[in-house]
C-alpha cells in the first residue's frame, strides 16, 4: 500500500484523503460533510471533507479546548509537595 495522499481543493473548500489508488465502488455519509469511499470489498480508500476549512478550524478549537479545560480542572500537585 503506497503512503496516504492529502489533496485540498481551495476553491470548493474541499479535503481528499486518499488512502488506496482503488476504483471507489461505494461511499458513506459518516456526517453532513464528510463521506468515506470504499472499494468493491467494502473496505475504506478515500475519505472526503467538504467545507474542510470550517471542519478542522472546530476540530481543532474543540480539541485544544478540551485539552485546557483537561489541565485547568486538576488541581496543581507540585505546590502541595513544596508546603
Amino acid at each position: 500500500m503506497k503512503k496516504p495522499k492529502m489533496t485540498y481543493f481551495n476553491k470548493q473548500d474541499v479535503l481528499h484523503l486518499l488512502i488506496s489508488e482503488e476504483q471507489e465502488h461505494n461511499s458513506i455519509e459518516l456526517s453532513p460533510d464528510i463521506t468515506a469511499e470504499l472499494n468493491e470489498k467494502g473496505e475504506l480508500i478515500g475519505i472526503e471533507i467538504l467545507n474542510a476549512s470550517v471542519f478542522i478550524r472546530d476540530s481543532l478549537l474543540e480539541s485544544a479546548q478540551a485539552k485546557v479545560l483537561n489541565i485547568l480542572s486538576q488541581p496543581d500537585n507540585s505546590l502541595e509537595a513544596e508546603a
